[in-house]
């Protein structure tokens, strides 16, 4: 595995939306430092929902854009969802919570799926593609950073995954919003996921 891409976004106003995102991102070429809130230079301007110490890198494997470009019938640059790193030959339907990726002196350790919002289907230009994203099952992938470290593209990674009990992606996703077993809310809990479903979790609320 190798890091194929790095992704940056500058604060904009998508047609038709009032807000500005960083969702518009592209590659950059060179060197980016990464800390605990995530790439240097990378615009975030909803840090209610995005963002933070939990979700500081959002990352996209090669094989699942790959999908996505089959599916929706174009090639699809380095940015198009929104992603920070592209990481080459990783499906995200097989990573889970508490996974890791580590490229030279920078780890990160998954903690959530990216749940699509009307922003993400702004930028898409399609109203009725948070259905689709959802519905597909191949959510992207959010990361906190264990260990700070300057990226760039070509880099290699090593992937390790969780040695305790799998929470994947797909799995994340199709519960949103969702009460439960006790037996799922404990294997979650196990888990190292984002400190708001673990506060939501511990509250009973699901």
């Amino acid at each position: 595995m190798k890091i194929l891409a790095v992704c940056l976004g500058a604060a904009e106003t998508l047609p038709g939306r009032k807000m500005k995102t960083g969702i518009n991102k592209h590659a950059v070429n060179g060197a980016v430092m990464i800390d605990t809130e995530g790439l240097l230079g990378d615009a975030v301007c909803n840090r209610e929902h995005h963002g933070g110490r939990d979700q500081a890198v959002y990352v996209e494997g090669s094989l699942t854009l790959n999908w996505w470009a089959t599916a929706l019938g174009r090639p699809l640059q380095p940015g198009a969802f929104g992603e920070n790193l592209i990481i080459e030959d990783l499906d995200n339907c097989h990573v889970a919570v508490g996974d890791r990726f580590m490229a030279g002196d920078l780890v990160l350790e998954v903690t959530s799926a990216r749940i699509p919002c009307a922003t993400f289907a702004a930028k898409m230009g399609d109203p009725q593609f948070v259905k689709r994203y959802t519905g597909a099952g191949r959510p992207g992938i959010y990361c906190r950073v264990l260990a700070c470290g300057t990226v760039n593209a070509g880099m290699p990674v090593v992937y390790r995954p969780y040695a305790g009990e799998r929470v994947t992606m797909p799995e994340m996703m199709a519960t949103f919003g969702r009460r439960l077993s006790p037996g799922d809310r404990a294997r979650y809990l196990s888990a190292p996921i984002h400190h708001k479903l673990r506060a939501t979790l511990e509250g009973g609320a699901r």
